[in-house]
């Protein structure tokens, strides 16, 4: 057998077979004709490569479990969550830029038993290659299962072909019904597809007959508990095989987010037959055991308890900068965008920042994942030494449950522990946590830097932007001089409707219509010069005629 010899870390696809020749013959000569011919076919087992064999060799078996399971029929409910998915109880949930490879793995590694990808958009996913590279087929790992790929779309045909492509590198694919960011609702995607039952249906019908993997929602619940039960059931009915239950409404989020509502996760429990996992509420392994309980759910699902402490589900808090290290090793195994790590360590570094202000500005301002290393061990250098000197009986400061070296609950501000919402006057709304974890935003954003630069006395304040009035139709800021009250966009529509004229805006639809009347009705008063012309040239054959006739005569 001749194979091409093949790069670093190569899985080879086929093998290329010479032809037996009987003996006393060349290759010029006879040979039969079964014989004579050159072979290309799969090797009977792929070949042992000394490169990134992990995630090569994961992604050819995890094909390969793919061709083979056509013939294997597809496990629903109960037992895909007990066969498939290991009867998990404690699942990291899917977040965006937040659940890659190297912070599930980390997860896995202290209790976790389920994890999801980031949410991928569908759209993107089906037709740009890099963004599947680099969000999933790049990403293969044998520890990393059971996975559930989860998916934000909007379209049937959309969302199925993207998750084709996607199957055979999961366990399940999920739906993205429970994003409720402004971002969601600009796509049309997430929360904002909770009142289109009909499309629903379609969109899990078809990937429940087309994919080779079960199909699983992720949802938020309606404020009433029937209404939430009936959309349950009929995802259940369309063929969803596991339902994730997040216990806030599409409105609560941020400094609203309140407390999530068991008594909507308990209710969607008892009327489906379908596995369920809880969402919300979940800050320590106490959490956990509690909402199982009354709940009756089949798992829990974390994200921001998990993100502030992946020891969660083992039920110990660990030292911030234990978790660090150990997060740091897989990064440099399995790389992400700094980005992500520095998010990361924003939060599980939350209480500590707050302590050292110049650590927070050194890990805004560092570029590199060494730099990053560094910085998490001046802190670990700095935390060692105030425990060193720590007075015995001394307790956390700021009513935290551990001191601030500690992985440990993080409480959102404006929230209450009754669950009712409250915004306090310097709360932010949108991203509210990200922007307070990331320190002072001047040391994060370059072009606010160059902003600064080219406006010294500019304000970035954004207390101190002006406030404006908001259009009658459509809640946009209008045009302070627009004689309708309006945006530019609804004055135009407005304006052009009933021919009128805005100065304020410079919509003068009225002024241009009166002027093209007095210009038609000018033309009209006007001879035309075609039949000038025309009387012209009559008059000349005319007197041609006449002079021809006196020419005869």
């Amino acid at each position: 057998a001749i194979t091409r010899s093949c790069e670093e870390g190569a899985v080879p696809k086929y093998v290329l077979t010479a032809p037996r020749f009987p003996e006393g013959t060349t290759s010029g000569g006879t040979a039969g004709a079964a014989g004579g011919r050159w072979r290309l076919h799969r090797p009977a087992a792929a070949l042992p490569c000394p490169g990134r064999a992990c995630g090569l060799q994961a992604a050819a078996a995890g094909r390969a479990a793919g061709l083979r399971r056509g013939e294997m029929p597809k496990l629903r409910g109960e037992a895909f969550w007990r066969e498939t998915l290991r009867g998990a109880h404690y699942v990291v949930a899917p977040m965006v830029d937040q659940s890659e490879l190297a912070w599930r793995l980390l997860s896995r590694r202290h209790g976790a038993q389920l994890c999801y990808t980031p949410m991928l958009h569908a759209q993107v996913f089906l037709r740009d290659a890099n963004y599947r590279r680099e969000n999933l087929y790049g990403e293969a790992c044998p520890e990393d299962r059971p996975l559930i790929v989860q998916f934000c779309a909007n379209d049937p045909e959309v969302f199925v072909q993207a998750a084709l492509l996607a199957q055979d590198y999961c366990d399940a694919i999920d739906l993205n019904l429970g994003c409720p960011q402004m971002i969601a609702k600009r796509g049309h995607y997430g929360a904002f597809l909770q009142e289109e039952w009909d499309l629903l249906q379609r969109m899990i019908l078809l990937a429940n007959e087309k994919l080779s993997v079960p199909i699983t929602c992720k949802i938020r619940v309606f404020p009433e508990i029937d209404k939430t039960v009936k959309y349950a059931q009929m995802l259940e009915k369309a063929g969803c095989q596991l339902l994730t239950v997040h216990g806030r409404t599409k409105e609560q989020k941020g400094p609203l987010a309140g407390v999530a509502s068991w008594e909507h996760i308990q209710a969607v429990r008892k009327a489906v037959s379908i596995p369920v996992f809880a969402n919300g509420n979940i800050q320590c392994l106490s959490d956990v055991e509690e909402c199982i309980r009354k709940t009756g759910v089949h798992g829990v699902m974390s994200a921001e308890g998990n993100l502030h402490n992946p020891a969660l589900f083992e039920g110990r808090n660990p030292l911030v900068w234990e978790m660090a290290e150990e997060y740091l090793e897989i990064v440099q195994k399995y790389p992400c965008p700094l980005s992500y790590v520095r998010a990361h360590l924003f939060k599980l570094w939350h209480h500590t920042l707050q302590v050292y202000q110049q650590l927070r500005e050194e890990l805004a301002k560092v570029k590199t994942l060494e730099g990053i290393v560094d910085v998490n061990r001046e802190l670990k250098l700095r935390c060692q030494e105030e425990i060193a000197n720590q007075k015995e009986g001394e307790k956390p400061k700021e009513g935290l449950p551990f001191f601030h070296w500690i992985c440990q609950p993080y409480i959102r501000p404006g929230c209450k522990e009754n669950g009712t919402k409250e915004t306090e006057k310097g709360v932010r709304g949108k991203r509210s946590l990200e922007e307070e974890e990331d320190g002072n935003a001047e040391l994060l954003s370059k072009n606010k830097q160059k902003k600064k630069l080219r406006n010294p006395n500019k304000t970035f304040d954004p207390s101190l932007k002006p406030k404006y009035a908001k259009c009658d139709q459509c809640g946009n800021p209008k045009g302070n001089k627009c004689v309708f009250n309006m945006c530019r966009g609804c004055c135009k529509k407005r304006a052009f409707k009933e021919t009128a004229d805005c100065p304020g805006h410079g919509l003068l639809f009225k002024t241009k219509y009166e002027k093209s009347l007095l210009w038609q009705s000018s033309q009209r008063a006007i001879p035309s010069p075609e039949l000038s012309r025309k009387g012209d040239v009559d008059g000349k054959e005319t007197a041609v005629l006449k002079e021809t006739d006196d020419n005869a005569v």
